[in-house]
């Protein structure tokens, strides 16, 4: 797997109340990922841009809502998202990251 493929995996972190919840509780992070990464794939560019070790990677597909655009009806688009749990105390810290 090339470096690049690596550095383009990680869209952005996905900030929401339930993602709070479960990086307080579970010692989780969740990220916003490309459609057709891989769990490998997750793990190695998290282990190479937050400098931590990943115990786990679990990932799932999210359907974009269908919402109404004045008389048409349209769609958001699918995404695809990354709960990923690191080793015993490892911890990310978006403030410091490059």
């Amino acid at each position: 797997m090339s470096q690049e493929r690596i550095l383009q995996v990680l869209l952005a972190p996905h900030i929401s109340e339930k993602s709070a919840i479960v990086g307080d509780a579970a010692g989780q992070h969740v990220f916003k990922v490309l459609p057709g990464a891989t769990k490998t794939e997750i793990k190695q560019a998290v282990e190479t841009l937050f400098e931590v070790k990943v115990a786990q990677v679990r990932v799932m597909n999210v359907k974009g809502k269908t919402k109404r655009f004045g008389q048409r009806n349209g769609k958001r688009s699918d995404w695809r998202k990354a709960y990923v749990k690191l080793a015993e105390g490892q911890d990310i810290d978006f403030a410091s990251a490059n």
